[in-house]
């Protein structure tokens, strides 16, 4: 079992980056998944979640309307499209998948 996350970087404020989060070895292709983010100095904190078949969204007021998770359930992969960054949203960036962590990826936001 494993997620794999890549797409983070180094973005100015104001800029984009899109997440990714390749899923393998599960048993079962239903499954709702998540993203958590931990800055520097503070604990994870959950940021979206997408369920598994009608595709339904939840947002963290913090990225609400800034934020856009997705799926791609024939290429089991989860998505976060991240636009209009803040330096508040720098962290290291988490998917998770029933119960199942991927290592992370970093994004930093700084002019």
């Amino acid at each position: 079992v494993q997620l794999a996350e890549s797409g983070g970087g180094l973005v100015q404020p104001g800029g984009s980056l899109r997440l990714s989060c390749a899923a393998s070895g599960f048993t079962g292709r239903w499954y709702d998944m998540s993203w958590f983010r931990q800055a520097p100095g503070k604990g994870r904190e959950w940021v979206a979640s997408i369920t598994s078949t009608s595709g339904r969204t939840n947002y963290a007021d913090a990225v609400k309307g800034r934020f856009t998770i997705s799926r791609d359930n024939a290429k089991n992969t989860v998505y976060l499209q991240m636009d209009s960054l803040e330096p508040e949203d720098t962290a290291v960036y988490y998917c998770t998948r029933a119960g199942y962590w991927g290592q992370g990826t970093q994004v930093t936001v700084a002019s």
